[in-house]
């Protein structure tokens, strides 16, 4: 028998991993966009599902965006049910908030959980690469969003309805996935938003990482998911203190929620302003910037009577010993 590409063995082994930790006989929904990594998921996905049981379908989401889209999508699904899946193609149209970009990834995530609750799928497979993790860091970083951003994206989570969200191939560089498909006589497509550079995701890809690599020599990708995951585990550990914490120094109170201004002023500054983040969107499902949480720090070690504080969702004032988190009455915040 020929020997397996190396290239179609690295990634059916990381197929197979992710797979390892589903129920057999589950059913597996691949977002697959017709490009390279989501076919070589797909692709990997129909060899190795099967070995536990497992029912494979698959979603394409067409935007809408570029002209022949539609028979980009129909493409796809002929591929998806070649190889053995179940495809399915979903019309969407796409807003504009939050910007093209983001507003197109939300209705595609959309989508894809509506599909898996459809399906009564254990689990959503994502094509996400190494690259792609090295490029989410590097935009992170720029942009001083701290290190929950700079954990970049997680190879496994679970969501409120029970679906698991799994990335098999963040440890899987984007040529491979080209040249999986190469392998395998399988045709992708050259989705050209990824070469347009008026989007900052392709400026990072195509112009900053090849200088940095070219400057600082060859890894530089590597090193930045590496980065990545040092910080989740990090976070984790973070977050297990921070829910232990709170469950001592939160209380609810009229129409929000109260925390202890000694605890908080006891408690280191990256704790502190990590517990203040997690109340506040727990309850009000908000997200602080920083200058708003270290205003709402001040209230615990830096108070001289003022406040209240408006915050997105809420109010923050310091009433006695306590730092009190107060639903906003006015909609428009």
């Amino acid at each position: 028998m020929p020997s397996l590409k190396p290239a179609i063995a690295e990634i059916r082994l990381a197929v197979r991993t992710a797979l390892a930790d589903l129920p057999e006989g589950s059913t597996i929904v691949v977002a697959l966009s017709g490009g390279a990594d989501s076919l070589a998921l797909a692709a990997a996905t129909a060899f190795e599902a099967p070995k536990r049981r497992m029912r494979v379908a698959s979603v394409t989401v067409d935007h809408g965006l570029q002209h022949g889209s539609d028979a980009v999508a129909t493409r796809t699904a002929q591929t998806a049910a070649r190889l053995g899946i179940d495809p399915l193609i979903v019309k969407v149209k796409v807003g504009n908030a939050g910007g093209p970009e983001n507003a197109a990834r939300e209705v595609r995530y959309g989508v894809l959980r509506d599909a898996a609750l459809d399906a009564g799928a254990a689990a959503v497979l994502l094509g996400h690469t190494l690259d792609d993790q090295a490029e989410t860091v590097l935009l992170g970083l720029a942009r001083g969003s701290g290190a929950t951003s700079l954990q970049g994206m997680a190879p496994a989570r679970e969501d409120g309805d029970g679906i698991r969200w799994l990335r098999p191939l963040l440890a899987v560089r984007r040529e491979t996935t080209r040249a999986f498909c190469a392998a395998s006589d399988l045709e992708f497509w050259d989705d050209p938003h990824n070469l347009d550079d008026r989007y900052t995701r392709v400026r990072v890809r195509e112009r900053v990482l090849p200088i940095l690599e070219a400057e600082l020599g060859p890894g530089i990708a590597e090193a930045l998911a590496r980065t990545a995951e040092q910080l989740r585990e990090d976070a984790e550990a973070f977050d297990e203190m921070i829910h232990e914490t709170i469950e001592d120094i939160v209380e609810h109170a009229e129409a929000g929620i109260s925390v202890s201004v000694a605890a908080l002023a006891a408690n280191p500054a990256a704790l502190r302003n990590r517990i203040i983040r997690l109340v506040v969107d727990s309850e009000f499902g908000a997200s602080l910037t920083r200058v708003q949480t270290l205003e709402v720090a001040r209230l615990a070690t830096d108070w001289s009577g003022q406040g209240p504080i408006d915050l997105p969702g809420c109010s923050a004032a310091r009433v006695g010993g306590r730092v009190v988190f107060t639903a906003s009455t006015d909609p428009a915040r």
